[in-house]
């Protein structure tokens, strides 16, 4: 069983872990473009989802969650940001969301490193659902903007 704890404290520090994403993006040669857009813009999507992240690992919530990244997909096209970027956009976010839960896991108990582990596997999970609809929703645009041109 996931622990809710972890999740909670990702939860309540969602906006200290998007600083931590968003100063890594702006640190980043190779993400120009998606460098480019405001720190506002890049917290828009993330926050809701490390705010109410016990909301979204649930199964049921997996249907509106693919929704709503195809749709940030379309959106990185729109915005002329390659996929690539985008992609490692999504990367940094877990990377940093997991380092901030092992730097506050509070001892190195059998239990809590399993909790741990377990928060990795769910949350590689999410974020590749998370990948597969960004990139859907990106290429399912870019079919589209194609078939017009022609």
């Amino acid at each position: 069983m996931i622990s809710g704890k972890l999740v909670h404290l990702i939860e309540t520090n969602a906006d200290q872990i998007l600083k931590r994403v968003i100063y890594q993006i702006r640190h980043e040669e190779d993400m120009p473009h998606i460098r480019a857009l405001l720190d506002s813009e890049l917290r828009e999507w993330n926050l809701e989802v490390l705010e109410s992240l016990s909301h979204w690992l649930s199964p049921a919530n997996k249907e509106d969650l693919a929704h709503r990244y195809e749709r940030l997909g379309k959106l990185r096209l729109e915005q002329d940001v390659p996929l690539y970027e985008s992609v490692r956009g999504l990367c940094l976010l877990r990377e940093k969301t997991m380092d901030f839960a092992e730097e506050h896991i509070a001892s190195n108990s059998s239990v809590e490193l399993y909790a741990e582990e377990e928060l990795d596997r769910r949350l590689g999970f999410f974020f590749d659902l998370l990948i597969v609809n960004l990139v859907r929703g990106y290429e399912r645009a870019l079919r589209r903007a194609a078939s017009v041109a022609v």
